[in-house]
C-alpha cells in the first residue's frame, strides 16, 4: 500500500467519524442541554451572555485562581487545558502545536518549578507528576476531554494539605470534570483547520432520572506536523470520557472511565547552531529513504551503502528519516463516595486504577543485517523502541468534622505502582515502514530494561478556624509522606540480553518525611477587601522513567551516588491582598520560596546520544534555588457582556552556589546568582472577552520574558509576544438543531517564531557554540473552524 493510499485510509476513517457524529445529532431525541449543573461550579456557565473566564480564590488563605469553560473558547477546540492556563499569573505554558496535546512539548513553569515540580488531580484522584517520560500518571489531555471540563483550580505557590501528591514543591493543578446535566440532550462538533487538522466531539447526557444521570462523549482528532517532513508526520488521537452519578439526600456516588488511545508523530528538537543554519522547520528527509540511506551510511563503516554526506549548510549528525512517533494506550477509572453521616460529619472515599501501554519509536544511524550471508543489502539504518507501562491502583479518603468554630479534616493516600522503562534496539531492518505501531516479534538487542516497584503512603490532618463571624480564618495542620521505590534491572524480551555497561541498576530509594507543616490566615479586612498569608514545606519522592530518576544509572553508578543522595524540598512563603467587589477583582501576592536538594543529571555525551551504551547518567544533588517574586492579575467586568482580565508577574529565581559539574573531570561553573533555567523574569497577559447576542469573540496576548537554558546564563532565548483569537456566532434554532454556532480560531495570530518548550533533560552549564539540541520551534500562525450544536 502507498503512502498516498495510506493516507486516504486514515482520512476516511477520520470523515466516518464526523459523518457518525453528525448522523448521532440528528438523530437524538430533540431535549434542552442545560450546562453541567456541577457541585464544584464557582460561577454560572449557563448564560451565553457572562463573559467571566477567570475567578480569583477569594476566602483562600493561599494564591488561587480558578480557570472556568468559557476561556476555552479562545483556544481551538481539544486544546489541552493545562495549555489553557498561560494567561494567569506566574504561568508558563508551552508546546509546540496549537493544541497543547503533544506529549513531548507540553510544559508548564509556575514560580520557577517546572512541569514535574507541580501536583495535578482530577476529581480528587492523582494525576502524577506530568512527565513526559511518564512512570506515574498521565496529562490532563489523555484524562479529561476538554469540553468535559468543570473547572481547573492553580494554586500558584502553595497547593494545599490535602492534594495526593508526591511532586508539588511548588503548586497544584486540580482539574474537576463536570456532572452529568439535568436533562437529557446531545451535544456535538466537528472542527476542521490549518495542518490537515480534523476534530469530531460527541457527547450524550441521559438527564437525571431517580438519582440516576449519566453522560458518555467522545473524541476524534487528526492533524499532520507543521515541520517540513512529507510523509510520516500524521497524528491522531481517540478518547472516550463515560461518568455515572447518584445523588440522593446525604450521599453522592460517583463513577468515571477514561480510555485514551494517542498516536503522534513527534517534531525534532532543534540547536541554536541548527536553527541559524536550517530554519525554524527543519525536519525529516521522509518520504526520501535512499537519500536518507546516504546520510546514514556516513556514519557507519561497514555498510556497503556508498556515504553520501548532507549538502551544506546540513551537517550529517543533523539527518534524520523521522523524528520518531509516540504511542500512549491509557485507561483510567474511579469510583467515588461522599457521605454526609451527621450534619456535622462528611466522609469522602475514592478508589482509583490506571494503566498505560506507551512507545517511542525511531529510525537511528546504525547497521542492520537483514539475515542473509551476505552482507551485500545490509543497511545503515536500525530502529531505537522505549517502551513505558504503568499499573497503579490507590485509595484516597478524608473525613471532615464541624465543631463549633473548627472544621476538623483528616485524610489518606495510600498508591502502590509497578512502572517499567525499557530501551530496544532492532537491527533487522530492511525498508521503511510507519512506526506509528506498536511493533511486535522480539527485538534484537536491548540497551537497559528497568522495572519499578512503588509505595506511597501520605496522610494529612488540618483545622480551619473561622472567628469573629468568619472574618477571620486560620488553617494549620501537617502531612506526613512516605514514598519507596525499588528498581530491579531485568533482562526484557530482546534476543540479547542488556550489557552490564548500559544496563539499568538494581537498588532502592526512600523519600520521607513525618511532619510537613502548613498553615495560612485570610482576614476579611473590609467588605470586599481581604488579606491572606501561607506558610508551607514540601519534600518531593525521587522521579521514575527513563532519563529522569536517580535509578535511571548503570549499576556501577549507583553503587557510588545512592546512598548519598537525598530528596529534593521546599519551603514556600506568601502573602498578599485581594479585592472583589462588583465588576471588579484584584489580586497581588508576593512569595519568598527555598528550593532544596536539587537533583541534576550529568552526562558525558552529547544530547543526542545520551543514552547510547558508554554514555553513563549520573545524578547528584546540586545545592538550592531561592525565588522571590510578585504577581497580579486584575479581572473587571465592564458589563454582563465584556470582560477583561489581566496579569503581570515578576520573578527573580536564582542558583545559591556556585556548580561543581563533573563528567570525566570536575570544573567549577560561576552559577551562583545566575537566573534559573527555563524562567522567564517577566510575563504579562491580557485577555478581552465579549458575549452579546448571538456573537462572542475573545483574544489573548501573553508576553513571555527571556529564558536561559544553560546554568551560567550564556545562552538564552529572548522574550516573544503572542496572540490568540477566537470569534464565534450562535444562531440559536435553525432548522431543528439547538444552539447552532459557527466559530473560528486563529493562534499565534501574528505568526511569530520563537523556541517554545526546552527539553529540561539536557541542560548544561554552558552552551558557547549553541550546539545543545534542545529546544522546539513553535508553531506558526493556524486557523480552526467549528460547527457546534446541541439540543
Amino acid at each position: 500500500m502507498t503512502e498516498f493510499s495510506r493516507r486516504r485510509l486514515r482520512h476516511g476513517h477520520a470523515y466516518a467519524f464526523l459523518m457518525a457524529s453528525a448522523a448521532l445529532v440528528s438523530l437524538a431525541p430533540a431535549a434542552h442541554a442545560q450546562t453541567a449543573d456541577s457541585t464544584t461550579a464557582v460561577a454560572d456557565e449557563d448564560s451565553s451572555s457572562d463573559a467571566t473566564i477567570v475567578v480569583i480564590g477569594s476566602g483562600q488563605t493561599r494564591s488561587v485562581s480558578t480557570l472556568l469553560p468559557s476561556n476555552l473558547e479562545t483556544l481551538p477546540p481539544g486544546t489541552s487545558v493545562q495549555k489553557a492556563l498561560n494567561f494567569l499569573p506566574g504561568v508558563s505554558a508551552q508546546s509546540i502545536d496549537a493544541l497543547g496535546t503533544n506529549e513531548q512539548s507540553l510544559t508548564l513553569q509556575v514560580r520557577g518549578f517546572n512541569t514535574t515540580h507541580l501536583g495535578y488531580t482530577l476529581d480528587g484522584m492523582p494525576l502524577g507528576d506530568g512527565a513526559y517520560n511518564n512512570y506515574n500518571g498521565l496529562t490532563i489531555s489523555r484524562a479529561l476531554i476538554s469540553e468535559n471540563l468543570g473547572r481547573a483550580d492553580l494554586a500558584t505557590g502553595i497547593a494545599g494539605l490535602a492534594i495526593p501528591s508526591t511532586s508539588n514543591l511548588g503548586g497544584a493543578l486540580t482539574y474537576f470534570s463536570s456532572d452529568p446535566k439535568k436533562e437529557m440532550g446531545v451535544s456535538a462538533s466537528i472542527t476542521a483547520g490549518s495542518e490537515k487538522s480534523r476534530r469530531g466531539f460527541v457527547r450524550f447526557d441521559t438527564g437525571e432520572h431517580g438519582g440516576f444521570s449519566a453522560y458518555v462523549s467522545a473524541q476524534y482528532v487528526e492533524q499532520d506536523l507543521f515541520v517540513n517532513q512529507g510523509a510520516y508526520n500524521w497524528s491522531n488521537g481517540k478518547q472516550l470520557n463515560a461518568k455515572l452519578q447518584y445523588q440522593a439526600e446525604g450521599i453522592r456516588i460517583t463513577a468515571f472511565a477514561d480510555v485514551s488511545r494517542t498516536n503522534q508523530a513527534d517534531d525534532p528538537y532543534l540547536s541554536k547552531d541548527m536553527l541559524n543554519r536550517l530554519g525554524w522547520d527543519w525536519a525529516g528527509y521522509a518520504p526520501d529513504w535512499n537519500r536518507y540511506l546516504g546520510v546514514a551510511a556516513c556514519t557507519v563503516t561497514t555498510t556497503p551503502i556508498k556515504c553520501a554526506a548532507a549538502p551544506s549548510p546540513q551537517k550529517n549528525s543533523d539527518v534524520t528519516f523521522t523524528n520518531g512517533q509516540i504511542l500512549r494506550n491509557d485507561n483510567l477509572f474511579y469510583l467515588a463516595g461522599d457521605f454526609d453521616l451527621t450534619g456535622n460529619l462528611s466522609v469522602r472515599t475514592q478508589v482509583y486504577h490506571h494503566n498505560d501501554k506507551g512507545a517511542g519509536n525511531n529510525w537511528i544511524a546504525g547497521l542492520s543485517n537483514q539475515g542473509t550471508t551476505s552482507t551485500a543489502d545490509d543497511l545503515p539504518v536500525q530502529i531505537r523502541d522505549t517502551r513505558y507501562t504503568i499499573d497503579r491502583t490507590g485509595v484516597v479518603g478524608s473525613l471532615t468534622w464541624k465543631l463549633g468554630f473548627n472544621e476538623l479534616q483528616a485524610g489518606l493516600w495510600v498508591e502502590q505502582n509497578t512502572s517499567s522503562a525499557a530501551r530496544y534496539i532492532w537491527t533487522n531492518v530492511t525498508g521503511v515502514f510507519s512506526l506509528a505501531q506498536f511493533l511486535g516479534g522480539v527485538p534484537n538487542t536491548a540497551q537497559w530494561v528497568q522495572e519499578t516497584r512503588w509505595k506511597t503512603h501520605q496522610f494529612f490532618v488540618q483545622d480551619t478556624v473561622r472567628l469573629f463571624d468568619d472574618a477571620l480564618t486560620v488553617d494549620f495542620g501537617f502531612k506526613s509522606t512516605y514514598s519507596r521505590s525499588n528498581a530491579y534491572a531485568i533482562r526484557g524480551i530482546a534476543a540479547s540480553a542488556p550489557p552490564a555497561s548500559s544496563q539499568f541498576a538494581t537498588g532502592s530509594l526512600v523519600a520521607k518525611d513525618n511532619f510537613l507543616p502548613e498553615v495560612g490566615v485570610h482576614w476579611n479586612v473590609a467588605p470586599g477587601h481581604e488579606l491572606f498569608a501561607s506558610y508551607a514545606e514540601n519534600m518531593a519522592m525521587y522521579q521514575g522513567g527513563f532519563k529522569l530518576g536517580p535509578q535511571s544509572v548503570s549499576q556501577t553508578v549507583w553503587n557510588q551516588q545512592g546512598q548519598y543522595l537525598k530528596p529534593e524540598t521546599s519551603k514556600s512563603v506568601e502573602g498578599g491582598y485581594r479585592y472583589v467587589g462588583g465588576p471588579l477583582q484584584v489580586a497581588l501576592s508576593g512569595y519568598y520560596v527555598k528550593f532544596e536538594n536539587r537533583l541534576l543529571q550529568y552526562n558525558p555525551c552529547p544530547t543526542n546520544q545520551q543514552q547510547n551504551p558508554g554514555c553513563g547518567n549520573s545524578f547528584h544533588n546540586a545545592g538550592g534555588v531561592t525565588s522571590k517574586g510578585v504577581e497580579l492579575g486584575v479581572l473587571w467586568k465592564a458589563t454582563p457582556w465584556l470582560s477583561w482580565y489581566n496579569s503581570a508577574s515578576y520573578n527573580k529565581s536564582t542558583y545559591d552556589e556556585n556548580l561543581n559539574w563533573c563528567t570525566t573531570t570536575c570544573v567549577v561553573k560561576m552559577t551562583a546568582g545566575k537566573q534559573q533555567v527555563d524562567t522567564p523574569k517577566e510575563m504579562l497577559a491580557s485577555v478581552l472577552t465579549l458575549h452579546t447576542g448571538g456573537f462572542s469573540a475573545s483574544v489573548q496576548g501573553k508576553y513571555t520574558g527571556r529564558r536561559y537554558y544553560t546554568y551560567t546564563n550564556d545562552q538564552s532565548f529572548g522574550g516573544y509576544t503572542t496572540v490568540d483569537l477566537g470569534i464565534g456566532y450562535d444562531f440559536g434554532d435553525l432548522a431543528g438543531l439547538k444552539s447552532l454556532k459557527l466559530s473560528l480560531n486563529v493562534t499565534n495570530l501574528t505568526d511569530k517564531r520563537y523556541a517554545s518548550n526546552f527539553d529540561s533533560s539536557v541542560f548544561a552549564p554552558d552552551d558557547a557554540a549553541g550546539s545543545i539540541v534542545v529546544f522546539h520551534s513553535s508553531a506558526p500562525r493556524q486557523v480552526f473552524g467549528t460547527l457546534s450544536t446541541s439540543f
